[in-house]
């Protein structure tokens, strides 16, 4: 098999659990960070009054990653960008906004959002082999949404996707968006990142405490937890039974 239609064998399996496989390097940092508290010579801050900001600066990383996420499923019509499980969905072509300086806002917004608890373990080998895994893992899933694309769009797809970047974002090309910002639509569609993202953070930080039997809990994170359940909890009811977020076209 040629490797253009295995890479797009590849990406479309990949696609299709892309929900489920960053958990390994997830548990695998979950691991690594635990050790650093077992043996904090593993890393520099460990034990030290400037953990906190080192914890709150992985925590900005992610959050920037959510932003951009948010920023780009907040401009786009039903059926393209978002967290399609099936396959690859794609109703129109989105070129304009942050389409019209990245070819892959989302998956550019998953880096960061993981990227952030990879630097929570401190450890720069585990940083390395994490963007190293993201790029073999997402190229493969790029290459097969773009493959897609290709052969809905053609010719307007790759006009597009010609000038266009793949994963670094030229703001130069920026074109304004043609519809409004949906936050019912990132209400429904993000909730899950939103509440993973605290849940992960708040984990690492009361499993440290509790590791080391002490109780200095990072309460910001507790909280910003506690909320963020909560509001998935109150989103999943409003979206079962009324029709309050609903959209048309979003």
């Amino acid at each position: 098999m040629a490797l253009q239609e295995e890479f797009e064998i590849q990406g479309n399996i990949l696609f299709r659990y892309r929900g489920v496989l960053p958990l390994i390097p997830l548990i695998t940092g979950a691991v690594v960070y635990v050790q650093t508290i077992y043996f904090p010579e593993m890393f520099l801050l460990r034990n030290t009054k400037y953990e906190i900001y080192f914890e709150m600066s992985c925590l900005l990383v992610s959050l920037i990653g959510l932003f951009i996420r948010i920023y780009t499923v907040g401009y786009t019509p039903k059926n393209t960008s978002g967290r399609n499980i099936k396959g690859q969905l794609a109703d129109t072509l989105n070129t304009n906004g942050i389409y019209s300086t990245v070819r892959h806002p989302l998956y550019l917004g998953n880096f960061f959002m993981w990227l952030g608890p990879a630097l929570l373990t401190g450890q720069f080998w585990f940083i390395i082999a994490f963007i190293l895994f993201y790029w073999v893992y997402y190229e493969r899933i790029m290459f097969a949404e773009e493959q897609f694309l290709r052969k809905k769009f053609g010719e307007t797809y790759l006009n597009w996707a010609s000038n266009i970047p793949a994963f670094l974002p030229k703001l130069k090309y920026f074109k304004p968006n043609e519809i409004n910002f949906s936050w019912k639509k990132i209400l429904k569609k993000e909730k899950n990142g939103f509440l993973a993202l605290f849940t992960i953070f708040t984990v690492f930080n009361v499993t440290a405490e509790l590791i080391k039997n002490e109780r200095n809990f990072n309460w910001f994170l507790i909280g910003a937890f506690v909320f963020s359940l909560f509001s998935y909890i109150v989103i999943k009811i409003l979206v079962k039974f009324t029709k309050i977020l609903n959209e048309d076209n979003r």
